[in-house]
């Protein structure tokens, strides 16, 4: 990989986990910033019983954009998700513009109100866990996501899972 690859691939790999951090601050439209507008995103999860991946949300940016507007909206569960991301991959690929990673995501939340007897206001439980498969373009050094498929270990989602992970 030439110097300039080796740069792309960092900032492949700033982007990712400054979309954590803006994921977790909840700051959606800078989210969508770090996108392109022909994004597509998919949350997904393979299920042994039927053999075929199940998807639990899908869209593109646009679709995207219209969820994270309406979610101060929905009555929900509001406490708030800390994702512990680490890049496993970066491939580059310099003369398409076009870069691929994946990466491992643990989600945590943080309980507001205790959900039942085992579960306390203030306690901190896996919420999930999954891998990022991500998909950039790479113009005039600019990164962008191109296309999110979140795979899912996690088949079994509480509250708050319609917010993308």
């Amino acid at each position: 990989m030439s110097s300039n690859g080796a740069d792309i691939a960092t900032a492949v790999r700033d982007t990712i986990y400054l979309a954590s951090l803006l994921q977790d601050d909840e700051k959606w439209a800078e989210w969508l910033d770090l996108c392109d507008e022909d994004f597509a995103y998919a949350i997904k999860a393979y299920s042994p019983e039927i053999q075929y991946d199940m998807t639990y949300l899908s869209g593109n940016r646009k679709e995207l954009q219209s969820i994270t507007e309406m979610l101060p909206k929905h009555n929900t569960d509001h406490s708030p998700l800390t994702r512990h991301t680490v890049v496993y991959t970066v491939d580059v690929d310099e003369g398409a513009g076009r870069a691929s990673a994946v990466s491992s995501v643990a989600v945590h939340q943080t309980m507001l109100d205790g959900i039942n007897s085992h579960v306390d206001a203030g306690e901190s439980r896996l919420f999930l866990i999954g891998k990022y498969y991500d998909k950039f373009k790479i113009a005039d050094g600019n990164v962008k996501f191109a296309e999110r498929v979140v795979k899912l270990n996690t088949r079994r989602l509480d509250k708050g899972s319609h917010w993308p992970i």
